[in-house]
């Protein structure tokens, strides 16, 4: 009598822009999954993932040099096969339901515990849609018509993706530290991006920003 075969493990191809939190998500994952490759941005995540050819790519949502979706079109116009979970610390609708109608498979949030991820990266190679329990109902809401799209705000569209984070997490109340620790930057770092949505919106304290955001849904 022989021993069964045990499964392969998934071909993995991890994409985040914070070093340290991918190299924390590569060590839990190491001998649970077979990790193929890592970038930082859009550019490098489409030339690796082409190059190494994985079952399933891990995504950040914000990336330098397009974000998520940047990597999702890239890719998947060249290779459908490939499968991608978004592994984000936003929890934003507007993010959950922009990459999953840009082709990822899943949405899970950064509080995930390794062994939950490797059984959502198992779950998405096998053709499952996986998400984090409160964000699966934007994506019932956002398919069911039941969400229709916003307007477009002109103010908004000249934030970039991590100004509009930032911006609606100023207006739920947290504070620079908080905020800090949530997108896993510096304080100074949150400091600059406020600085940068204020001069865009003409406001002057961050009070006038969390008005500004609230009168106009943005949270």
């Amino acid at each position: 009598m022989t021993d069964a075969t045990p499964p392969a493990l998934v071909r993995t191809f991890l994409v985040d822009d914070h070093r340290l939190f991918l190299a924390g998500v590569q060590a839990e994952l190491e001998g649970r999954v077979d990790v193929v490759g890592t970038a930082v941005d859009v550019d490098s995540a489409v030339a690796g993932i082409l190059e190494s050819d994985p079952e399933v790519v891990l995504l950040d949502v914000h990336l330098p040099g397009g974000g998520g979706r940047a990597v999702l079109q890239a890719v998947l116009a060249a290779r459908p096969d490939v499968r991608f979970l978004a592994l984000s610390v936003s929890d934003a609708a507007e993010d959950v339901i922009g990459v999953i109608r840009g082709g990822a498979r899943g949405y899970v949030t950064k509080t995930i515990g390794p062994d939950e991820l490797v059984a959502a990266v198992e779950r998405v190679r096998d053709g499952d849609a996986v998400f984090s329990p409160r964000l699966a109902g934007f994506v019932l809401d956002a398919f069911a018509g039941e969400s229709p799209a916003p307007a477009p705000n002109p103010d908004l569209e000249q934030l970039t993706p991590r100004e509009r984070e930032v911006l609606r997490l100023i207006a739920r109340g947290y504070t620079y530290r908080e905020l800090a620790q949530r997108l896993e930057i510096s304080v100074k770092t949150v400091e600059t991006h406020v600085s940068a949505v204020l001069r865009k919106l003409q406001l002057s304290t961050r009070h006038q920003l969390a008005r500004w955001a609230t009168d106009r849904g943005v949270v």
